[in-house]
């Protein structure tokens, strides 16, 4: 697997091995050693997710606050533009964005360490979206930061429709009225 750190160096880039023919392909998506080796951090996965969203669906920028969850996604069908905001005040890169395609394609993973908000936003007709976190979900410690805070000033592509956000995505709150790590 070939790691590279993006502009946070946290976040990290990951991309597998895929062994192809014309047949199809094949690659470990997962191997709890490699990615402790290759990462340095000591994965501990308690859940699962997985959504499927249509083009234009932005999904963000969420964390929870008191349970934080480490994430390593990826998307098994189409594209996504997925985004990491270090909101950990301690951080030099605190208020930065970074944002990676990930597609079925490149076979791209992101590793988004707790203490960053995250988000993403489709790019293709649908797209399946995988994720594995560290910590459960817990609605209670859910918080969430306005996709398109001009503080934080993430450059979305533009896909010709939307952004369609959920409800409570609508409600998301500014970068400096929301609720950061030490």
């Amino acid at each position: 697997m070939k790691v590279t750190s993006t502009a946070i160096p946290d976040v990290l880039s990951i991309e597998p091995k895929v062994f192809g023919d014309t047949r199809g392909f094949f690659f470990e998506s997962f191997n709890q050693r490699v990615f402790e080796e290759a990462t340095g951090f000591s994965a501990s996965f308690v859940q699962d997710n997985h959504s499927r969203s249509s083009r234009g669906v932005l999904r963000g920028m969420h964390y929870q606050i008191h349970n934080p969850q480490g994430k390593l996604v990826r998307v098994v069908r189409g594209a996504v533009f997925d985004v990491a905001v270090d909101i950990r005040r301690s951080s030099p890169t605190f208020g930065r964005w970074v944002g990676v395609e990930l597609s079925e394609d490149n076979h791209r993973q992101l590793w988004v360490p707790p203490g960053l908000a995250h988000g993403f936003l489709v790019l293709s007709e649908m797209a399946d979206f995988l994720y594995k976190t560290t910590e459960y979900y817990a609605p209670n410690k859910e918080r969430c930061i306005a996709w398109n805070d001009p503080d934080i000033g993430i450059n979305w592509p533009d896909v010709g429709v939307g952004p369609i956000l959920s409800s409570k995505d609508q409600l998301g709150k500014e970068f400096v009225m929301a609720e950061v790590y030490a």
